[in-house]
């Protein structure tokens, strides 16, 4: 009779995949699973605590996972603290309640039910039946999300006035998407077969009363008895967000004070590439309001999204074997434009686990049809290649090296935002961004995301504004100072800004792990190249610091400095 060996803490993490999954069809619908196509999860109370308990029976796991022999290797070494810091900040956010006020302008339940038929697979038949189960499932989902959300007013948990407000716009939208009553999910079946038609379109019908009822509880029943409840987290609340987005138990006060660090450095720059557009401006963002106006730009949204894929098929053909070494399933990224009715900022969704379907970028256009070039340049590096594409997709691509956790559900925000911003950074290292529009605008970029910071931080924990602070000194942030402080130090429309802050005051700490995780991408190279001196070689670097998987903050650190 032979002996069952004991799981090492990989397997341990891959096992929790395999139960997550079927606790989280959306989850498996992203991996590629074809199963999870026709499910939706349960968001019920019930739901998220049998997540809650899988998470906890995984950490017990690990525990005697962690005891055995050849636990401490590289690979499992870095699998375990991953798996182990994750489940532990996810299990801090679910005893917190914070997913009994689940409410705001962007990763909701709401959002994830809407958002995962975009990315279902639809090239037969078989293929849009599974739809039309799944259009069929909105009204369990949704329900057990208002149940939570109903346990949530019970215990007066309430989520804030604004993003509760914004979304009640957005479901108005998705419900009526023409002014006519069509909702967005009636759009989507109608891509579908002939031969399923009425199949289809009852179940989108059944999806959008779904959303409706949704809707209207939200109106008449939930802001009325959360009016008046703060914007903001507070400091307490504030840490367990920061963790959960960070992977470490950030020094809010030092992060603040970076913040500000960041901004006055990039003032400078930003001052000097504007005098090269408009020599005499009074601040950068007249320089950009000015190529709003007279700059390149791009017309046409199909036009844009072509450019769009020219500019990463670009990208990856000067880096790969140059600072990449990229394997031909990598080198496969798409650009694409967002469906209407979501937050305004560009994202990126990454490739099935087979790469079936391949990493993608999406714009929201928000009803443009003319877009300035140097708003997007350096935003499709960070989006694009080498941003999310090439970390995302190499993730999959040696996920059966990693672990299958490492490679996919196990990402950190700070640690995939922080490497798209070192991405960026790196393509103005490589000289990519030397004309000056181009280069104004990944200033503004990288200056939206200290702002960031500074807002993110000071306006939940109420700081003071310092003294060598060019916008009122010595007060105490609210939003509404955050929002007019944005609004002045950015190039963006005025909506953006308002998606912006209602993103911000809904993920409260998830803002600022772009500076930060760029900041700790940039603490790891330079500790590897003292580490190596004259051998130190970037594009091995790179490859290896793609090839680990995601990690919290200051491991990602510690593993960058040994690579």
């Amino acid at each position: 009779m032979s002996e069952t060996k004991s799981p090492l803490p990989r397997q341990v993490a891959d096992a929790y995949v395999d139960d997550l999954i079927a606790l989280d069809p959306i989850t498996g619908t992203y991996l590629g699973v074809p199963d999870s196509s026709s499910k939706l999860p349960d968001y019920s109370p019930a739901g998220q605590e049998a997540r809650a308990e899988l998470a906890r029976a995984t950490l017990v796991k690990l525990d005697e996972a962690e005891r055995l022999p050849g636990a401490d290797s590289d690979v499992e070494r870095r699998c375990g603290r991953l798996l182990r810091e994750r489940l532990t900040a996810e299990l801090a956010m679910h005893e917190a309640d914070e997913h009994l006020r689940a409410i705001g302008n962007m990763h909701t339940p709401g959002h994830a039910v809407r958002d995962v038929f975009s990315v279902t697979p639809t090239r037969t038949e078989q293929d849009w039946a599974a739809i039309a189960e799944r259009l069929r499932a909105v009204p369990a989902a949704l329900a057990g999300y208002r149940e939570s959300l109903a346990l949530g007013l019970e215990r007066k948990l309430y989520a804030a006035p604004r993003p509760t407000t914004t979304f009640i716009g957005q479901l108005t939208e998705w419900t009526d998407t023409d002014g006519q009553g069509r909702g967005w999910y009636e759009d989507f079946a109608a891509e579908g077969p002939d031969t399923l038609r009425t199949e289809l379109d009852e179940a989108a019908r059944t999806a959008t009363a779904a959303l409706l009822e949704l809707r209207d509880w939200l109106r008449d029943v939930y802001a009325p008895a959360a009016e008046g409840t703060p914007n903001t987290v507070g400091r307490d609340r504030y840490a367990v967000w920061a963790r959960y987005f960070n992977g470490t138990d950030l020094d809010l006060d030092e992060a603040y004070a970076y913040g500000w660090a960041e901004f006055h450095r990039l003032l400078g720059e930003m001052r000097q590439e504007a005098e090269k557009i408009l020599p005499g401006a009074k601040t950068p963002w007249e320089a950009l309001a000015h190529l709003d106006v007279h700059g390149r730009h791009v017309e046409g949204v199909e036009e844009v999204r072509e450019w769009l894929q020219g500019l990463m098929d670009k990208a990856i053909e000067d880096l790969d074997g140059t600072h990449f070494e990229l394997a031909e399933r990598v080198r496969r990224v798409e650009a694409r434009i967002a469906p209407p009715g979501g937050a305004a900022a560009p994202y990126y969704t990454a490739p099935s686990e087979d790469f079936s379907r391949p990493g993608r970028t999406w714009l929201p256009t928000m009803g443009l049809t003319r877009f300035p070039a140097y708003d997007l340049v350096s935003t499709w590096y960070h989006e694009g290649v080498p941003g999310h594409h090439l970390q995302l997709a190499q993730w999959a691509h040696v996920a059966q090296d990693l672990s299958r956790y490492q490679a996919t559900v196990g990402g950190v925000s700070a640690n995939v935002e922080g490497w798209a911003l070192y991405a960026e950074r790196l393509m103005d290292e490589l000289g990519y961004l030397t004309d000056p529009e181009e280069r104004l605008g990944y200033l503004d970029a990288q200056m939206m995301r200290a702002v960031r910071v500074i807002i993110d931080i000071g306006m939940h924990l109420e700081l003071e504004i310092p003294a060598d602070s060019p916008f009122h000194p010595g007060e105490r942030w609210t939003p509404e100072l955050a929002q007019e402080f944005f609004g002045a130090h950015s190039s963006r429309p005025a909506d953006f800004v308002e998606s912006e802050l209602t993103r911000y005051l809904t993920m409260p700490g998830q803002a600022i792990g772009y500076k930060l995780g760029e900041r700790a991408w940039l603490l790891g190279r330079e500790k590897a190249r003292e580490r190596h001196g004259a051998g130190f070689d970037l594009k091995a670097w790179h490859m290896a610091a793609l090839s680990q998987g995601s990690l919290g903050l200051d491991d990602l650190v510690d593993e960058l400095s040994r690579l």
